[in-house]
């Protein structure tokens, strides 16, 4: 098991920042594959940003330029900071875990670890 917790969510108005975190224990982090996804209401999970043990980093288009992935193996954890926030980056937002291929990152269904999920409001 490699439980996660997520934190850093809450509300913020349209141009504002915020940084998540998510700290891991048991199993080895440092050689982990490490993502966040996130979901709105009605809509499906999807993939936002992910960095594997190697530390390459793969953004979804809509966050580009805007989130920054990063990870601290000493800490066991990874970030994902949020800038130039818009209403629709509106969701919940979880962290996972995975120790397949990393050939298919992007894909919530490579990843076997969840956090509980932190809630992000971005006001208009």
């Amino acid at each position: 098991q490699v439980p996660l917790v997520e934190s850093g969510g809450g509300l913020v108005q349209a141009g504002g920042s915020l940084r998540l975190s998510c700290a891991a224990s048991g199993r080895t982090f440092s050689s982990a594959h490490m993502g966040w996804f996130r979901q709105a209401p009605g809509k499906e999970r999807e993939f936002v940003a992910a960095i594997p043990w190697g530390g390459n980093t793969y953004y979804t288009d809509s966050v580009k330029g805007r989130f920054t992935i990063s990870r601290d193996n000493a800490k066991n954890t990874v970030y994902l900071q949020m800038n130039s926030l818009k209403p629709e980056d509106t969701a919940v937002y979880y962290c996972a875990a995975s120790y397949r291929s990393s050939r298919e990152i992007i894909s919530a269904q490579n990843y076997d670890y969840w956090g509980q999920g932190t809630q992000v409001t971005v006001s208009s």
